[in-house]
């Protein structure tokens, strides 16, 4: 690892009210010092105490640069655990660009995208894991992929992982030990014992396998086809879950002819939305096209909204698309609820069990329902992240499906007679696999792949 001092801007290059520049490294310290003018100019910040503020200058030579707020923060009691020093400026470009400019003048290199926080992971302070949630963090599209990623930057992913880790490692060893010295380490009867130990392990990892589609989601979200009749109501429901006409709404059946997408925010679940072409038999060539991706979308979708015109009655392109649903995370929505019903709930409960709710896009009628349907969908309702652990990440995906394969083979050689040693190759392997999720035993070029998809300053 490189050992020279870093510097970068840490806000954004826009126009702000502050802006940060960072600096981490064993010259932070010296840098400071040559560019630092305290208002009273009788202090050197190298000597004043640690995690303090400090008012004053930023001067290259003669020439002021800037009024600052300086923030001394010393290793190893720092994001890096290496000296660091964090300069608050005012937040125009051209004037965070001049103060990192000067910083650099006098002794800081640009540090890379991420090289802050892969110095944190470098020099120990978090693991691997931690650091990448940093990066999913500042992506967080809703209040729950927050959440989910607050929770692995406090290290929920990296507690589970180390106490499984813990358990193979001391079966590893006794297995070891036994091997060398079978005088004092008795192996008999021990593959049931291991089998119940490995049983165990399993049951974890599979749990935090069973995670994913929701991680997945929660990361994401929600990949939402709505599909429905030309003149059902889809863009209508679509403008109503908006906040705004995205769509064209007309009473022609087949305005719309291609996909519309969308992302929205709904109460802390973000939604793909795509509106689809009406589906129904035609022979107009474009809106066909249309109705083709619709239903090749509906196969693909996390969920389906399927909006029924509750005015008129069920007829064939209903039944096929009901059809399509059966496998499907699907809703229904029975629309225009205001006008005269000719398709009850009861009625579509007799061909497809569900979740059903009247709606009226056009009063924006129901909107909350379909709301906590979703959640309890997905999530069984409210999500806590006390106790519980989502995968988000498909390294991590990855990582813990090698090491249930490994486990896996440890209890097909318990149940084959296998000797001892077998167990150990298998178990070592699950338990490496294991610790590339926290960075135990990753390559350098999968680490500089993975801070390089940071962003600049962090």
């Amino acid at each position: 690892m490189k050992t020279d001092t870093i510097a970068a801007i840490a806000t954004a290059m826009s126009p702000s009210g502050i802006g940060i520049v960072r600096i981490s490294g064993p010259e932070s310290l010296e840098v400071i010092d040559k560019i630092y003018v305290s208002r009273k100019k009788d202090k050197k910040l190298s000597q004043c105490k640690t995690h303090t503020i400090h008012y004053g200058y930023i001067y290259d030579g003669e020439e002021m640069v800037d009024e600052v707020m300086v923030l001394i923060m010393k290793g190893p009691n720092s994001y890096t655990r290496e000296d660091t020093i964090e300069i608050d400026c005012h937040g125009g470009v051209y004037v965070m660009k001049k103060i990192l400019e000067t910083v650099l003048k006098y002794g800081a290199r640009p540090a890379e995208p991420g090289e802050f926080t892969k110095r944190a992971f470098l020099n120990g302070r978090i693991d691997l894991s931690q650091a990448e949630s940093v990066i999913d963090v500042i992506n967080s599209k809703n209040k729950y992929a927050l959440s989910s990623s607050l929770s692995q930057l406090k290290g929920s992913i990296k507690d589970d992982i180390v106490k499984i880790r813990e358990k193979l490692i001391h079966e590893i060893a006794f297995i070891e030990s036994a091997l060398d010295d079978p005088e004092h380490y008795s192996l008999d009867d021990y593959p049931e014992q291991l089998k119940t130990i490995v049983d165990g392990v399993l049951d974890n990892i599979n749990r935090l396998l069973g995670s994913v589609d929701n991680g997945r989601i929660l990361k994401e979200g929600v990949s939402t086809v709505i599909v429905g009749k030309p003149n059902a109501g889809k863009s209508s429901l679509l403008n109503t879950l908006v906040g705004e006409d995205r769509a064209i709404v007309t009473d022609v059946a087949g305005t719309t002819r291609d996909v519309l997408e969308e992302q929205i925010n709904l109460d802390g679940i973000t939604l793909n939305i795509i509106d689809t072409a009406g589906i129904r038999e035609t022979d107009d060539v474009v809106e066909k096209i249309g109705v083709d991706k619709a239903k090749k979308y509906l196969q693909k979708a996390d969920l389906v909204i399927y909006v029924i015109d509750s005015s008129t009655k069920l007829d064939d392109n209903d039944f096929e698309i009901i059809e399509d649903l059966k496998d499907q995370r699907a809703i229904i929505l029975l629309n225009k609820s205001d006008l005269e019903t000719e398709t009850t709930v009861d009625v579509v409960k007799k061909y497809i069990d569900k979740p059903i709710i009247s709606i009226s896009a056009k009063h924006k009628e129901g909107i909350t329902e379909i709301e906590d349907t979703i959640k309890d969908m997905f999530f069984k309702g409210d999500i806590s992240f006390n106790d519980e652990i989502f995968i988000t990440n498909a390294r991590h995906k990855n990582a813990l499906a090698d090491s249930k394969e490994s486990l896996e083979l440890v209890l097909r050689s318990i149940a084959d007679g296998m000797p001892e040693d077998f167990f150990s190759i298998d178990l070592m392997n699950a338990y490496e696999s294991l610790g590339n999720i926290i960075g135990e035993s990753v390559e350098d070029d999968l680490v500089n792949e993975i801070f390089s998809k940071f962003c600049m300053g962090k």
